[in-house]
């Protein structure tokens, strides 16, 4: 995490300096004109800038993750570019201006005293913002390059925050710096960063299909160097260098690194040197002894010194380090994918956490597993790996038998030769793939379960009908529970029941007429209707139309289409929206029955749980038994909430009972996460 934050801790201080001292000139300027009364003007305008920027990096986060994968690679690149387009300029910028930034700025505060307080705001807005705009775009691109947000924004606030002291330090005249030679150190460190930047953006649009060549290496060290060592996630996090770069990466660093460097160092400005005074008109020369002579002045410092250093020291450290390992490769290799050379580079790795790259040299997307060669049971798993592109597999080895099983799209599952690995401290327990045929018996049963409840659901349907026309209010409310939890308990099939399940048991939320809605219908509009003192003669209608439903449904289901990867899914899905509508109150139209509908969804989910429960308990026996001692508890909670037939509406729930529901509600939700991954239909069998 600290050697992704150093370049965002960088850019931070960097950028955050240099927006403070223009704040710090424009208050300055206002105090010592004695237009105290104006200041707030330039707070608006840093306040409007520090939201633009904040909106900036929101608008790239979101944007980001509404594309595809690909789009995404594509999308990251680009802006990688324009970043680093950005800060060269600023880098060219500040090393210019630096001595007179002050002035300058001094001179537009003037001007916009003069025409008026808009002005003045424009003014702080225009020159915060810009460093606020480029300061969120190369952190967003850095969390991009570094994969994960946490360094990168912890970095960049440490910077913001040490650029704040700084610049009050100045502003009260307790600090002195040469803004000079402070702009012109971190500049060389940033055109380093901006560099690996580059590179890295080039090959996000290499992988993005933007640019060719995403399989042509000019470096490759995965077999000879650990990624995951100290020194190159150092390396890595700082300079971007990795151990697998493609010549366009490659050459682009060099490229980019020797002209913009060369550029920046032959701009530096060299100081003056001290000028000797002349002597005074008619004085005597020295006599009686030889004159000192003049020390001849001190050698410069070659102005790319330090620039050098930046870029050679970390080098010459990892080289160091590599070479005392004796270049033993390790236990990240680059492994290929294809149906003619599957696992090729695969040699026995070390117990512990490891990473594979697994680079796809075939013509066919393709799925990748870690197996053991003899169960079949799965390790590790890359899904949809695509042609000429390269992922990372990480997987925890232990002491056993290990193949690689390459599935082209397509095409036929081709096993690597397998290797021993011996030595491992604790056992590694793999998951044992599921085939879909694994779920035909689980899914039979439960579509004969569905088949019957349907078939109970019509009875009370047609009595819940029967009631209505009768008028008989007070039956048609025992009734509608009834034939609702009926339906309640049906969850698994939700997914199945298509355009059905609004019709049934749709809700008034988002309908332009809220429950007066002519297409609120079912079970809630009834429980409206029925609880809010309509008539049977204005809800008769509603019941037919209910009945009918039903009846349409029950027809249909058998030839509608079940997915069996569902089954897993839905063990977990039906408490969610338990948890999400029932548990809150948000879907009680009057009744005050979300309890009971919460006992009707947990036994739908006992019911998935039983089908499911052989292939559960060959993956994960203990996993079942706190699952059932999560249900036990969650299903006498709610069975303490009523009397009868008479349910504790949700928001009467003593506060004590409602936090337990709640909370053993959520426990289970927390034990039932795992079953969706461990019958994930796999191709590696």
């Amino acid at each position: 995490m600290w050697d992704d934050a150093f370049p965002s801790f960088l850019i931070g201080l960097r950028e955050g300096l240099e927006a403070g001292l223009v704040v710090s000139i424009l208050v300055a300027t206002l105090v010592r004109s004695d237009q105290k009364a104006r200041l707030p003007q330039v707070w608006t305008g840093v306040l409007a800038a520090i939201g633009l920027s904040l909106s900036f990096g929101a608008v790239l986060t979101f944007t980001a993750n509404s594309l595809s994968a690909t789009a995404q690679e594509a999308f990251g690149g680009t802006l990688s570019v324009i970043a680093v387009a950005f800060v060269t300029a600023m880098v060219f910028w500040m090393r210019r201006n630096a001595r007179n930034l002050s002035g300058e700025i001094r001179d537009k505060v003037n001007a916009a005293l003069a025409v008026g307080a808009g002005m003045l705001v424009a003014t702080s807005f225009l020159a915060v913002g810009r460093e606020g705009l480029e300061t969120a775009l190369f952190i967003w691109t850095t969390a991009q390059t570094a994969g994960e947000s946490t360094g990168p924004l912890i970095g960049a606030a440490v910077g913001l925050v040490l650029a704040t002291v700084l610049c009050w330090a100045l502003y009260r005249r307790v600090l002195t710096i040469n803004l000079t030679r402070f702009f012109s150190w971190t500049g060389a460190g940033l055109i380093v960063i901006a560099a690996g930047v580059l590179g890295y953006g080039l090959r996000d649009l290499q992988e993005g299909g933007v640019l060719p060549g995403a399989g042509s290496f000019a470096v490759d060290l995965s077999g000879s160097v650990d990624a995951n060592s100290w020194y190159a996630t150092l390396v890595q996090g700082v300079f971007n260098l990795m151990t697998q770069m493609t010549w366009l990466q490659i050459s682009a660093y060099v490229a980019y690194l020797a002209i913009v460097m060369t550029l920046f160092v032959r701009g530096l400005r060299t100081p003056r040197p001290a000028v000797t005074p002349a002597a005074e008109p008619g004085a005597e020369p020295t006599t009686g002894c030889t004159p000192k002579p003049t020390p001849a002045p001190a050698r410069p410092r070659p102005r790319w010194l330090v620039p050098a250093a930046v870029v050679a020291v970390p080098a010459v450290v990892a080289v160091a380090v590599i070479a005392s390992s004796g270049g033993k490769p390790t236990a990240t290799a680059t492994v290929s994918v294809s149906p003619t050379a599957c696992g090729k580079g695969f040699t026995a790795p070390k117990p512990g956490q490891q990473t594979f790259q697994m680079h796809n040299t075939g013509k066919a997307t393709s799925e990748v597993y870690l197996i053991d060669p003899a169960s079949n049971a799965v390790y590790g798993e890359i899904e949809g790996l695509a042609p000429g592109t390269t992922r990372t597999l990480t997987a925890t080895i232990g002491s056993g038998s290990y193949a690689w099983r390459c599935v082209p799209t397509g095409g036929a599952a081709v096993t690597s030769a397998a290797v021993q690995v011996r030595g491992g401290g604790t056992a590694v327990k793999p998951v044992l793939p599921l085939a879909a045929a694994d779920l035909d018996a689980p899914l039979a049963a439960y579509k004969s379960y569905v088949e019957a409840g349907l078939a109970t659901l019509a009875t009370e349907t047609a009595g819940l009908q029967a009631d209505l026309h009768r008028g008989d209010l007070a039956a048609a409310r025992a009734d509608w529970l009834t034939a609702h939890l009926q339906y309640a308990s049906l969850g698994a099939a939700y997914g199945t029941f298509a355009d059905f399940d609004q019709s049934i048991n749709g809700r008034a939320d988002g309908l332009p007429g809220g429950v007066q809605d002519k297409d609120f219908t079912g079970f809630h509009r009834l429980e409206y209707g029925l609880w809010h003192g309509q008539s049977a003669q204005v809800l008769a209608p509603v019941g037919d139309r209910l009945a009918a439903d039903v009846a349409g449904l029950r027809k249909a289901f058998p030839t509608q289409d079940f997915d069996p990867a569902d089954l897993p899914l839905r063990t977990h899905e039906i408490l969610e929206n338990t948890l999400q509508f029932e548990l809150t109150g948000d879907t009680d139209e009057g009744s005050g029955s979300n309890l009971a509908t919460a006992q009707a969804n947990l036994a739908g989910t006992r019911e998935l749980l039983s089908v499911l429960r052989p292939l559960i308990a060959q993956r994960s026996p203990t996993l079942l038994t706190a699952v059932d001692a999560d249900v036990t508890r969650l299903s006498g909670l709610l069975d303490a909430a009523h009397k009868g037939a008479v349910w504790t509406p949700v928001q009467q729930l003593d506060p004590a009972a409602r936090a337990a529901i709640d909370g053993a509600t959520g426990q289970l939700l927390e034990d039932l996460a795992p079953i969706p991954d461990l019958l994930e239909i796999r191709k590696s069998a």
